[in-house]
């Protein structure tokens, strides 16, 4: 099952997975399932109540496999494609007189409509027929729904009905609709014809009304010879904006290129209603039923692991998970009131509602620093936008001023230390509960509070004083004589930790630490960090010995994630040995923040976006495209050479130009958007080509020292200025 070519965009097999948790999946913001699987999720819908709540199950109709007939006599090649271009499932079967092939994708534009076609093509001479099968095991029944047939409405089944519990006591019962073409036994290509294409389709919404419309706007393009090919048009487009790839191991391009893929499609496409998203879970849309890890519910997940790529690329969507924290505010609110505290409280699991939906009351009390990643994302958010309105009309500002609201009600004055206290939680390292004082927790206390007190200062908002007096007394635990931060009160260096906790200080979290404590932390934990842990750790360790500059220590950290990608379609588990989530969007959220942060040194802060690049070992240069920052996109590619950036586009007129600052010499360079003649620059083909690179350079150019740099705005006689560093800020 290994893949076949070496185009990194294409994950090819000869046959399937033998696990079938490992199938390829096919998501949109709104619908989801894995290929070949009997269940498909709709964002959103979820059945039990309280702890029970989980993901309601959908019969899928696309639970269907092409098989060519026995006794052709024929030798057939089979090939499982994973196209990452087109966001399509390719399933061939060919022969010396025929191809039949079916692809399967839930459309990007029309995000109520999965789809799959069949395809049959005639490829020697003659005129006999060509009969393909197509096995289904189709039922409309499911554990979650009371559903009923209805009639046929233009040519389409109908199936409709609701949830049988509410997520709380005296909730709605949430409604489904479904309509979707019936698949034959068989297809066949007749006498004289060379080739045909037959489309299914399956339209899941809301109502039936819903339904009726949706399914009007897929079989309009479909009469055009048009659906499949808005659907690949909408992924070119997606990729031509953004990008991530490098010049290096296959393994790690193909595995950059998945994660980003198998993020995106959890995502709207740009411009589309934001109202579909309702959060995203760590096993996205295509896991999430009862017997699934995490029942499709809202972690911090969302907020510090998967956030802040998404806010690089595609800000629209990240506004989006943030409007789904501010839509389930009020039963934040209710959680920190049943606890006893003011403010918001959000959940550490969270469905519809936003009360605690945990089935562990003990994670849902103590893991508490779940607020702190909310409010995190909040700010990278204000940072990278300046998104105001947000703020002021949106929610924005109820949901940061809550959070602190509930610090501050939360922490307790220890008389003894002259310090505030956080008693008695969970930090995200699991082994330990009940802790006092989890430094990583504290720390994103104090954050959250600077951040409330600056955002509340932009408002014309009254900033309460006891905001900086928390967030300037609370304890951040530290050794003194090891030069580390103790996970929390009484930890000792060896106990086991079972995965990132205090490395996530400096980054994800903005925290100021010296180069010698840095490390002392990495050393520490890493060694007591439990193998067993989830993905997404060593990634973070990776980051930060890329912060150190150790390139091989990096590299070797990173290259430990591998074992948590399956082949051949490159889903991610939870854990190495193939348990706990799969499709685990957690784990390639901090993957692709290993690269997207971690080579480029990207740190995003309130005066600008300061990069620090780094190639770890095995890897000769990267490339960022479509990267985001204040109403401009702009790629960002470096070498071990030179590092180039050009803004490719502004949003309008209200967009600021952007300005290079590089460190120590406080050299400004101006960067003007720019054109791109089609046969130079360091960019990424946006189709994936087999090199990342052409072969001119970008201009302007932030180099290395006695490098020549040529600012855009300046003709090509200028005189080269020099550098004494390679690092600096984009504001």
């Amino acid at each position: 099952m290994e893949d076949t070519g070496e185009d990194p965009t294409i994950f090819t097999a000869h046959s399937l997975p033998s696990d079938p948790r490992f199938l390829a999946t096919v998501t949109n913001t709104y619908l989801g399932t894995r290929v070949y699987h009997d269940t498909l999720h709709v964002s959103g819908v979820y059945n039990g109540a309280r702890g029970d709540t989980h993901r309601a199950v959908l019969p899928s109709p696309l639970n269907v496999q092409l098989e060519a007939p026995t006794g052709t006599g024929e030798q057939l090649t089979k090939t499982f494609v994973l196209d990452t271009n087109t966001g399509s499932f390719l399933h061939t079967v060919e022969g010396p007189s025929f191809r039949a092939s079916q692809c399967i994708y839930a459309h990007r534009t029309l995000p109520h409509v999965l789809a799959f076609s069949v395809s049959i093509t005639r490829l020697a001479a003659g005129s006999w027929p060509i009969t393909v099968l197509l096995r289904s095991d189709f039922s409309p029944h499911s554990p979650d729904l009371e559903l009923h047939l209805g009639p046929d409405f233009q040519g389409a089944r109908y199936l409709y009905g609701h949830t049988l519990t509410p997520e709380q006591p005296g909730g709605l019962q949430q409604e489904v609709h479904m309509l979707w073409t019936p698949v034959p036994l068989a297809l066949t290509l007749g006498e004289g014809e060379e080739d045909r294409t037959w489309e299914f389709l399956t339209v899941v919404g809301g109502s039936q009304a819903e339904v009726h419309v949706c399914l009007a706007e897929a079989l309009q393009l479909q009469a055009r010879g048009a659906l499949y090919t808005a659907h690949t048009q909408a992924w070119a487009q997606l990729w031509a904006a953004c990008g991530l790839d490098v010049e290096g191991p296959m393994p790690l391009r193909q595995a950059l290129r998945g994660a980003l893929y198998y993020l995106l499609s959890a995502l709207p496409q740009p411009g589309a209603p934001g109202d579909l998203c309702q959060g995203l879970s760590p096993g996205g849309l295509s896991n999430g039923s009862r017997e699934e890890c995490y029942w499709g519910h809202v972690f911090w997940d969302q907020d510090l692991w998967m956030f802040p790529n998404i806010l690089m690329f595609h800000p629209e969507a990240a506004r989006t998970l943030l409007e789904y924290r501010i839509r389930t505010l009020s039963g934040a609110l209710d959680n920190a009131r049943k606890l006893g505290y003011q403010g918001a409280k959000f959940a550490w699991e969270s469905a519809g509602s936003g009360l605690e939906v945990c089935p562990e009351a003990i994670y849902g009390t103590q893991e508490i620093h779940v607020n702190g990643a909310v409010v995190l994302a909040f700010q990278l958010y204000y940072h990278a936008t300046q998104d105001l309105q947000l703020f002021r009309e949106a929610g924005g500002w109820d949901v940061v001023r809550a959070v602190a609201e509930f610090w501050c009600s939360r922490v307790e004055w220890s008389p003894g230390e002259e310090r505030y206290h956080l008693r008695g939680v969970m930090p995200p390292d699991e082994y330990h509960s009940g802790v006092n004082n989890s430094v990583y927790t504290n720390i994103l206390v104090q954050n959250s509070l600077h951040f409330a007190a600056v955002l509340a200062c932009d408002l014309g908002q009254p900033v309460p004083n006891q905001w900086l007096v928390v967030a300037d007394k609370i304890k951040v635990p530290f050794d003194p004589k090891r030069h580390f931060h103790p996970e929390f009160d009484g930890y000792q260096p060896g106990e086991e930790v079972k995965q990132a906790d205090v490395v996530l200080l400096g980054y994800p979290v903005p925290f100021p630490l010296s180069p010698h404590v840095r490390r002392n932390n990495l050393e520490i934990y890493e060694a007591a960090t439990s193998p067993q842990g989830p993905a997404m750790t060593w990634s973070m360790f990776a980051v930060g010995w890329m912060e150190l500059k150790d390139p091989q220590r990096a590299w070797g950290l990173l290259e430990r994630s591998f074992a948590n990608i399956t082949e051949p379609f490159k889903v991610w588990t939870e854990n190495a040995d193939g348990s706990g989530a799969v499709n685990f969007l957690t784990g390639m959220g901090g993957f692709l923040q290993a690269a997207l942060f971690g080579f480029t040194g990207f740190r995003i802060t309130h005066s600008g976006l300061t990069f620090d690049p780094m190639c770890p070992a095995g890897v000769s240069g990267v490339c960022v495209s479509g990267i985001f920052y204040q109403g401009n996109k702009f790629d960002f590619c470096f070498s071990q050479g030179s590092v180039a950036v050009e803004v490719t586009a502004q949003a309008g007129p209200w967009a600021p130009l952007l300005e290079a600052e590089l460190w120590p010499s406080q050299a400004r360079l101006p960067l003007p958007p720019g054109v791109m003649p089609e046969s130079q620059g360091m960019c990424p083909h946006p189709q994936g080509a087999h090199s990342p690179y052409r072969t001119q350079g970008l201009l302007p150019l932030l180099s290395w020292p006695d490098t020549e740099v040529t600012p855009v705005a300046e003709p090509a006689s200028s005189p080269p200025r020099e550098f004494e560093r390679r690092h600096g800020r984009i504001f």
